[in-house]
């Protein structure tokens, strides 16, 4: 049986590695390090200065590659140059502003608005009037309940950008509203050229609203503008009532402020060709409103969740112990006290083989 051989005889056959020798660096082999791109075409000459030469009598700055000095010549300094200006970054333009009184003044040519608005043509812009929720809970939240959503991006200030795929999924997204996340309502707008991103104040939201009995001769942009404005600053109606395709109610999206008075109905005085007035009452209906806030009057939250309110210290529940139950004990008396029995003497004892019983 052969015998295996141990570790250490192992070891012993195992070939040993070569000694590592320092690199010697020469000027020959630095140079054949450097790449091929970016070699002279002729030999490095001593005396080359990168930049500006120095003054006379002062001899220029030695550069060392461990104890052999390297002095690069400016042909290999070009051709680095080159290599940065030919990458595929783009390059910016200058365009000279104007002052006037004082304050810089950039005017953008019409062609670059044009330009920039295409990518942002179908984007529609919210933000939530509670507590921002987070970022991906949004997105993956948006992207199942909107399928038609090719983007979601968000700001530092808590706007969020949704952008879509055709202008008509926009529309039917903005007109669908009110949409509600984790029960925050959601405010959105159609993005538009010079759009401030800046959240309204907390009594004003936007609300669709519903006229209904109103007249078919308002149907149009001047007379639900007039008719609006009664409620409202009126913003825009939906695709169906532009298309005049249900007669039953106008629905228009109005600009509220909460803290007005909400009318509920209004008359609309329609004039005649003779001069004459008729009245006609139109009811006015809101799809949603969002809670509010009577203590400090904003918008977002209910009066029991207002963040500047303190909460209520809860009771501290304080560990009495119980009193040991008390028991009427009546005392005894000379008069009341009962006779004691006397206590029982044992027998004589008897029984058979001499044993002692007790009975």
């Amino acid at each position: 049986m052969r015998r295996r051989p141990m570790i250490g005889q192992w070891r012993s056959r195992l070939p040993s590695p070569p000694r590592c020798r320092p690199r010697l660096y020469t000027p020959q082999t630095v140079h054949a390090s450097v790449p091929q791109q970016l070699q002279p075409d002729a030999p490095p000459t001593t005396g080359a200065a990168i930049g500006p030469q120095p003054a006379a009598g002062i001899a220029p700055p030695a550069v060392f590659v461990g104890n052999v000095p390297l002095t690069p010549t400016p042909h290999t300094v070009d051709t680095i140059a080159a290599t940065f200006h030919n990458s595929t970054r783009k390059t910016l333009s200058f365009v000279p502003p104007t002052i006037q009184n004082g304050e810089i003044i950039v005017r953008p040519s019409l062609n670059s608005i044009r330009n920039g608005s295409q990518r942002w043509a179908n984007t529609a812009v919210g933000y939530f009037l509670g507590r921002r929720p987070y970022f991906h809970h949004v997105k993956e939240y948006v992207q199942s309940v909107w399928p038609m959503v090719r983007e979601v991006t968000a700001t530092s200030n808590g706007f969020y950008f949704f952008q879509f795929k055709t202008n008509v999924a926009m529309e039917e997204v903005i007109e669908g509203g009110p949409w509600l996340f984790q029960g925050q309502p959601i405010i959105l707008q159609k993005w538009t050229p010079g759009l401030v991103l800046r959240k309204l104040q907390h009594t004003q939201v936007p609300v669709w609203v519903k006229l209904r009995h109103l007249p078919v001769e308002l149907w149009t942009d001047e007379g639900l503008s007039t008719v609006a404005s009664g409620v409202g600053k009126p913003l825009y109606p939906d695709a169906i009532t532009r298309a005049c395709t249900r007669l039953d109610f106008a629905r228009v999206c109005v600009m509220l402020d909460i803290n007005s008075k909400l009318p509920r109905h209004l008359v609309i005085m329609v004039p005649h060709d003779d001069g004459s007035e008729s009245p006609c009452k139109v009811d006015i209906e809101y799809e949603w409103l969002p809670p509010k806030c009577t203590t400090c009057m904003s918008l977002g939250h209910s009066t029991a969740g207002c963040p500047t309110v303190k909460p209520r210290q809860p009771p501290v529940h304080v560990y009495v112990p119980r009193a040991p139950p008390r028991h009427n004990r009546v005392e005894r008396t000379e008069q009341h006290a009962q006779p004691s029995r006397p206590r029982p003497q044992p027998r004589e004892p008897h029984g058979w083989g001499g044993r002692r019983r007790w009975y």
